[in-house]
């Protein structure tokens, strides 16, 4: 029997109608009509892969702004992409998607496509013909209700396609005739090739050859002028079938080796592979827009009382996840203890707890990284997300909620640090650094930072630094400005209505090596004598009777163990109800010619700021808010993608000045994406964003091609300085 392939491409003139929604949400919906204009014209040039993944970013677009029309047509673009593909079985499954929603909009043009499309399905895969019909009919009575000319001679030609079919030519026939001489004055081209093709069939089966060979003929030239491959194999089958029925087996042959070979390219198996992958991961995005859709009318609902529920929750969330961590840090250390007392008393078993000890610490180290990562990506979001409610909701600036809950996230940050510092040093990984800095500089960027602490406790807080210290020393400023910082936060935290001192003075000059005595002293409460050998543990408190005191007795022990790293010792001095006072002496190079070079070759960048295009790879959704939120801040325009292979598609279509890689993600890493990205050829800096401690993954990051690093939560001003820093190098390079 001898039936035509090309009704379904017919209907696909659906997704080019734009006037069927309002006008909210612009710019998204031209996003839309964009995305399923390009399927159609991926479909028409047989790229169904391409189609499937434009229809698709369509779908998932309409879900986010709860577009029921736009969801229907691109569920009903999925559904032809499927049919021509020749799954039926998915097809119907996306069409009757399509008609839920299209109900929903109650649209006399969503129905007319959909039931069309229902009944090429049921039709052309020989499913269900007369149920295909029944469609058809549905898909012409609305046609016919809106009055769209072409939608009711496209219908009724698919109807006499079907009859055909079935051999019902007189019934089809009746439908032909009606339109005929119109199709063929004023149709295009398109329409008139199928009506030359409908003929021709016709024609075949009435055995009038000559007449039939010459409606193929014209069919054949519209289809090669149109260069649709459907159409071509839509021809070729029809005059495989003729010439068949008049038994003439060369010619058929022939045309039957063009249909073979054009459909291998048409239909190849990679695409229909491709296809079959994508139908799952379309079900996937499904599932989840569904979900957000309910959400989102849910805290409509619940508005006034889900902020502060989400506060309170948060807030509740992260004691449990401090306790949990101290318990667990606790219990760690415990075990510790144990087995060192088990290592001293069997010297017989030495080695074999030795290696168990090494195993012991390299598994806390693990714990620790993982523990320290875990935490500190979702304060990213914490930290993030407050300040975005605070910017947003100006009224609730003045929540005691709001502001416990910025001062419990920064907390927990600070205690997770603490612990890091405290496990790099057990595991003798830090290694200090010479770098020239200004001591009076650093001292009072400490002063500053602590100022509210002072301010809280009506303190006074000075800073007397010696004169004679030259203005450049050579050394780790950074590990200085730790022990400077944990002593005066101490020292201001114990003291009330009193008065904290910052001393730095010179004792003595040896081989250029400039001796500084750095003192912390205050009028606070003091520490009793039997005390004072304590301090410095871990996880130390001293009991006080009055007050409340928060802590957890990390910062002490971590000055003590960053001072031995330069070769000193802290010595304490205190009095109860008197006051307290630290001291330490550090030894600092300076080099009055190398100072000098340095300082001339400082380049002070007085450019306005720049606006760059930004490509940020991030799979976690609170994250890419925080982030898109600090870019978008700037003035920087940016692009969020989900995964590293999303991050490639983004670097052919797109022009981007730098790109913010996540590392640990799903499907593929931030290495691995990097690597990726490198093989390409594309030199645009990467800028590696982590939980992990920098160390940690800096070679990594390195030998996969990624320019810096930045652990989260940062500072915006620390990352825009990393931008903008890097583009310059790229642009000099």
């Amino acid at each position: 029997m001898i039936k035509s392939k090309s009704i379904s491409l017919l209907v696909f003139i659906l997704f080019c109608f734009t006037n069927l929604v309002a006008q909210e949400y612009k710019t998204e919906k031209a996003e839309i009509e964009r995305l399923l204009d390009q399927a159609v014209s991926d479909f028409n040039d047989a790229k169904y892969d391409k189609a499937l993944e434009s229809s698709k970013k369509a779908l998932i677009i309409s879900f986010g702004i709860n577009d029921d029309s736009y969801v229907a047509q691109s569920y009903n673009t999925i559904g032809v992409i499927y049919n021509e593909c020749f799954d039926s079985k998915k097809a119907i499954g996306f069409y009757e998607k399509a008609l839920t929603y299209a109900k929903r909009t109650n649209k006399d043009k969503l129905y007319n496509w959909i039931y069309g499309n229902l009944g090429s399905v049921y039709y052309y895969n020989e499913i269900d013909v007369p149920k295909g019909i029944s469609y058809y009919k549905k898909a012409l009575y609305f046609a016919e209700k809106i009055k769209d000319s072409t939608e009711i001679k496209n219908t009724k030609m698919n109807i006499v396609s079907a009859y055909f079919a079935i051999d019902k030519f007189d019934e089809g026939n009746l439908y032909l005739k009606d339109i005929q001489e119109n199709v063929l004055k004023y149709g295009d081209q398109e329409i008139k090739m199928r009506m030359n093709s409908l003929l021709g069939i016709y024609a075949t089966n009435h055995d009038k050859k000559v007449e039939a060979e010459q409606y193929y003929s014209n069919a054949l030239k519209l289809a090669e002028e149109i260069q649709y491959d459907s159409y071509l194999i839509n021809v070729y089958e029809n005059l495989v079938n003729h010439h068949n029925h008049f038994e003439e087996p060369e010619k058929a042959l022939a045309y039957k080796t063009k249909l073979d070979s054009l459909s291998k390219v048409v239909y190849s198996e990679d695409k229909l592979d491709y296809l079959q992958k994508a139908a799952v991961q379309i079900e996937l995005e499904e599932y989840k827009m569904q979900l957000e859709r309910i959400e989102q009318v849910n805290a409509q609902h619940q508005k006034s009382i889900t902020e502060s529920r989400l506060v309170v929750i948060l807030f509740v969330v992260i004691l449990i996840i401090l306790l949990l961590l101290l318990l667990t840090l606790y219990k760690n250390i415990k075990l510790r203890e144990e087995a060192n007392i088990e290592l001293k008393k069997a010297n017989e078993e030495l080695v074999l707890a030795k290696e168990a000890a090494e195993e012991a610490s390299q598994l806390k180290s693990q714990f620790v990284s993982t523990i320290t990562h875990e935490l500190r990506t979702p304060l990213y979001g914490v930290i993030g997300i407050t300040n975005i409610i605070l910017e947003e909701h100006k009224e609730l600036g003045n929540s005691p909620h709001l502001k416990s809950l910025k001062f419990s996230a920064k907390y927990l940050l600070s205690l997770v640090n603490d612990i890091l510092q405290i496990n790099k040093i057990e595991e003798k990984r830090i290694i200090l650094e010479s770098l020239i800095f200004n001591l009076t500089d650093e001292i009072n960027l400490i002063k500053n930072s602590v100022e509210h602490i002072a301010d809280k406790n009506n303190n006074v807080l000075t800073v007397e630094i010696d004169t004679a210290i030259p203005e450049f020393l050579i050394g780790d400023k950074l590990r200085l400005s730790q022990i400077i910082m944990n002593l005066v936060s101490n020292a201001l935290k114990f003291t009330k209505n009193g008065e904290v001192a910052v001393m730095a003075d010179l004792k003595k000059v040896e081989d250029k090596i400039y001796f500084i005595e750095f003192k912390v002293k205050d009028t606070g409460i003091g520490i009793a004598k039997e005390d004072q050998g304590k301090v410095f543990d871990k996880f130390v408190q001293i009991e006080r009777k009055e007050e409340d005191y928060q802590g957890t007795g990390l910062g002490l022990s971590i000055v003590t163990s960053l001072v031995k790293l330069f070769n000193s010792e802290v010595h304490l001095e205190s009095e109860v109800n008197v006051g307290t006072t630290f001291s330490l002496t550090i030894g600092f190079p300076f080099d009055e010619d190398k100072s000098k070079e340095i300082i001339n070759n400082i380049e002070v960048d007085l450019s306005a700021s720049h606006l760059y295009n930004i490509l940020i790879v991030e799979d976690n959704k609170i994250n890419q808010i925080v982030t898109k939120k600090i870019i978008q801040g700037s003035n920087m325009s940016c692009t969020i993608v989900d995964d590293g292979y999303a991050a490639l598609v983004a670097l052919e279509r797109e022009s981007f000045d730098i790109i913010l890689m996540d590392i640990n993600m799903p499907l593929i890493n931030g290495f691995d994406t990097t690597r990726k990205i490198r093989e390409k050829g594309i030199t645009i800096p990467v800028i590696a964003l982590t939980a992990f401690d920098k160390q940690e993954v800096v070679e990594q990051a390195i030998s996969a091609g990624m320019n810096d690093i930045m652990v989260k939560p940062f500072e915006p001003a620390k990352l825009f300085q990393v931008i903008h820093n890097q583009i310059k190098k790229g642009n000099a390079g």
